[in-house]
């Protein structure tokens, strides 16, 4: 049933070397957001104990309760008791699964995490797959569902448009997935770009594989992604994610391109204004109005690409001192 994609077609991983023997048992940590999930938190801890167990598996568990109102972290503490390989971390509010990610990340010094939702539509089962795939070598392992699945339309929509724009080499990235805690530190992630961190880490030549992975229906509560806002959310935070990758790199190209045609139009519309009030004794003064809009316009274009150019120098040397200091 598993099968794989491998980043720019390459046959086999290119990142980093694959870990000791067994080590990837131990070596990582599940990072569980959790927003609310009290009603699931129970078959939560039991199956996490299970899977643990079943596969021998020495990693550490991070609950993140992220500003839950309904005692959600204290429940996930109750269930596991005595269990040490179950830490509760808390967001005093609702920050987001971004920010729980981040928030585990710098809970830990474990090589790998992987990224499990608490409301069980994959399971625990599937957590030694991942690391047995990142044991490989790979950077990232992102899971493809497979099953039914209510959101899919507008999910294969988003998928399609992010392969197509991005050339990411996986066909699901709002799924389970397991990858490399540096690669967070390099990453800047904004509010729900968690949604992005796969486009994100490739563009930054990081290698990703995929595996299929069952679905299975919510067992309780409700989702916390739903709803007609979180499809404009998202479409905004596409053309976000593209800007950023495409276009704050040269953004001189984007707007001064633009300015100068513009500036190039009012041009040609004022020679067309001066020969008809000159040539043919025809004066329309809505035309004299159109070369100041163009103008206007295309020049405050050219001078908004070139505070954004040196905004972008800015940025890159900003990131230079960061891995400097690593």
């Amino acid at each position: 049933m598993a099968s794989s994609i491998q980043a720019r077609e390459s046959t086999s991983p290119v990142g980093a070397a694959a870990m000791p023997p067994e080590e990837w048992r131990r070596d990582f940590a599940v990072v569980i957001p959790a927003f609310n999930e009290a009603p699931v938190i129970p078959d939560l801890i039991a199956e996490l104990r299970d899977a643990f167990a079943a596969h021998d598996l020495h990693g550490e568990i991070l609950l993140v309760d992220d500003g839950s109102t309904d005692g959600t972290g204290d429940l996930a503490r109750r269930e596991a008791g005595e269990w040490p390989l179950l830490r509760v971390l808390t967001h005093r509010t609702n920050l987001g699964k971004t920010e729980a990610m981040s928030t585990a990340a710098r809970a830990t010094d474990r090589t790998y995490l992987v990224l499990f939702d608490a409301d069980l539509q994959h399971l625990p089962k599937e957590i030694p797959r991942f690391l047995e795939k990142l044991d490989e070598g790979w950077d990232i392992v992102t899971g493809r569902k497979v099953g039914a699945y209510n959101k899919r339309a507008v999910s294969s929509i988003y998928n399609a448009l992010s392969r197509r724009i991005f050339r990411v080499p996986v066909t699901d990235l709002n799924s389970m997935k397991a990858f490399r805690r540096d690669i967070l530190e390099e990453l800047n992630l904004r509010h729900d770009w968690h949604r992005f961190f796969v486009v994100l880490a490739c563009a930054r030549g990081y290698t990703i594989s995929e595996i299929d992975i069952e679905l299975h229906p919510r067992r309780a509560g409700v989702s916390k992604y739903s709803g007609s806002f979180r499809i404009v959310s998202g479409v905004l935070d596409l053309l976000s994610v593209w800007f950023l990758l495409f276009v704050s790199r040269k953004p001189l190209i984007l707007f001064g391109l633009s300015g100068i045609t513009l500036i190039a139009l009012g041009l040609i519309v004022g020679v067309v204004a001066f020969y008809l009030r000159l040539a043919q004794d025809f004066g329309f003064r809505p035309l004299l109005y159109l070369v100041i809009l163009l103008e206007t316009v295309g020049f405050l274009m050219v001078g908004i690409g070139l505070i954004a150019e040196m905004v972008a120098q800015l940025r890159e040397e900003v990131d230079s001192l960061r891995h400097v200091r690593r």
